[in-house]
């Protein structure tokens, strides 16, 4: 049995990208590209704020109803 398997697509939190590969924080997901970015980026380099801003979506709890 051989049945294809379609990549599902998320939202990246940094990037608002639809992207198949990446990694999960808890509820949130960040593409690969995203990661590997962030963790070459000095803290000196003006993108660097950018990424601590929207890592911070990862601390918003979701509240479901």
């Amino acid at each position: 049995m051989n049945a294809e398997r379609k990549a599902v697509e998320e939202q990246c939190i940094v990037c608002q990208s639809e992207k198949s590969v990446g990694i999960h924080l808890y509820t949130s997901f960040i593409c690969t590209e995203c990661e590997r970015e962030m963790v070459q980026t000095e803290t000196n380099d003006p993108v660097y704020k950018l990424f601590v801003q929207r890592l911070k979506k990862v601390n918003t709890p979701q509240i479901y109803s």
